[in-house]
């Protein structure tokens, strides 16, 4: 560990000039962040070449696999707020503790699914289809990724370990190695081709985990033969208070990334009848991911700048991160926002749309897009209470946004005035969001970041 009484070198997180700093930060991310947007795509499409209900059984796993990621990232992010404001404030024994359960916690996170997979996915399955190749394609596919999530558990603790200490190309390449590996192995086994065996669904599930597998490998190299500024020991005493500490940020974000999922539910519940425009929801989705990925990352980027220079109490330099964040997140959503107005029925017919499909999607899409830049906003004030230590505002905006605002609105838009006008309840729920983050944000800003 390091010794906290020894002079160190500076941390470029407190000295490096904010605006190549972010730069610097936040490009690997959104490399990584877009390749598994490209990722989640394709690899949509090669299940559907095996047929419709193939495609059907991986769509009803998807929330759950949702809460897998939303339980790895969102504890991940508790370990990197911690890390990079105790390395800020120069304690780096407990920036190393913090880094060190990060371990802890990854080995509970996978026991939670291996519950879920060995006792939870013939039940989960049964509860949604009374089809027999729908039931026994779901199970398969979800025990697989379930048993197998050790890998992707540790994976993302330690990418969020990295990225506490200012390394972002680390993990971009951890995540860029698990994504190239699974879309190498899809076809492959799939399909059965150069001689394996013909696996369909079940080979979708292994390309998955083995392509985990191999960005756990170069996690484990990075973080074991490279030099960072903090330490994992896997023998380190637990400690009750760092863990405290870890979830007083990662445990909102873990309920904020879940609502999500809770949400997609309660608005496919609402357009049960139609199904073009449950097909349209989804395919919404797998779009829209392409925008709001770069912001993610953009976000990872930023939030252990934001962290560290809380930590230092350097106001100057934690809000000029937010300013030069919120500006390029502007930029991306403005051009997502003009890309889906000028461009709806060629996003629609990548996913080959029928007719009644289109009549659905394009003013859909339109409608929709419109809240793309007040998400900006949404999401990179976010980052910063998440980077001052205050997780919660973050789980109560987007509470407010996904579940208080987007769900009720869309069931009284679709009942009164029918499906297209129902998608506005995203823009009006993202203009709730937008008035809440002002708020929180003037507040935020007086009671502590002022005093800096």
């Amino acid at each position: 560990m390091v010794d906290e009484n020894k002079p160190v070198t500076e941390n470029k997180m407190g000295v490096a000039p904010i605006g190549k700093l972010l730069l610097s930060m936040a490009w690997p991310a959104i490399l990584s962040m877009t390749i598994l947007a490209l990722y989640n795509v394709v690899d949509s499409v090669f299940v559907s070449m095996v047929n419709s209900k193939a495609l059907t059984a991986v769509s009803i796993v998807a929330p759950l696999q949702m809460l897998m990621v939303s339980l790895g990232v969102g504890s991940g992010v508790g370990v990197n707020s911690l890390i990079a404001r105790r390395l800020g404030a120069k304690r780096f024994n407990e920036a190393n503790k913090a880094a060190s359960h990060s371990v802890k916690i990854a080995a509970f996170n996978f026991l939670v699914f291996l519950f879920v997979g060995i006792f939870v996915a013939e039940p989960f399955m049964d509860a949604y289809t009374n089809d027999a190749a729908i039931y026994d394609y779901g199970v398969s596919y979800l025990k697989i990724v379930t048993i197998g999530s050790l890998f992707v558990m540790i994976s993302m603790q330690m990418e969020k370990v990295l990225q506490a200490t200012g390394n972002m190309v680390g993990p971009m390449l951890v995540s860029m190695t698990g994504a190239i590996v699974n879309l190498i192995l899809d076809p492959i086994l799939i399909f059965g081709l150069f001689g394996f065996p013909r696996l369909e669904v079940a080979g979708a599930a292994i390309a998955t985990v083995t392509g985990q597998a191999f960005g756990l490998c170069v996690a484990v190299y990075l973080v074991k033969y490279k030099d960072h500024d903090v330490t994992i020991d896997i023998k380190d005493k637990f400690d009750w208070e760092i863990l405290k500490d870890i979830y007083a940020v990662g445990l909102p974000s873990i309920i904020m990334q879940s609502i999500g999922s809770i949400m997609l539910f309660g608005y496919n519940a609402i357009l049960a009848s139609s199904a073009a425009a449950v097909a349209v929801l989804g395919v919404y989705f797998k779009l829209q991911s392409f925008v709001f990925m770069p912001v993610f990352g953009l976000n990872q980027g930023a939030m252990p700048i934001m962290g560290f220079n809380f930590g230092a109490r350097d106001r100057k330099r934690l809000m000029q991160t937010y300013k030069y964040g919120l500006g390029a997140a502007l930029a991306i959503m403005t051009l997502g926002c003009i890309i889906f107005q000028m461009c709806p029925e060629l996003l629609l017919k990548m996913f080959n749309a029928d007719e009644e499909m289109l009549r659905v999607g394009i003013p859909a899409l339109r409608l929709i897009s419109l809240c793309f830049i007040p998400a900006a906003f949404g999401i990179m004030t976010s980052t910063l209470f998440q980077g001052t230590g205050h997780g919660v505002l973050s789980l109560i905006g987007s509470f407010l946004r996904q579940l208080v605002g987007i769900l009720p609105i869309a069931y009284v838009l679709y009942h009164a005035f029918g499906i297209t006008v129902s998608w506005a309840s995203f823009p009006l729920a993202e203009m709730i969001g937008l008035i809440y983050s002002c708020i929180m944000l003037v507040v935020v800003y007086k009671r502590e970041i002022k005093k800096l």
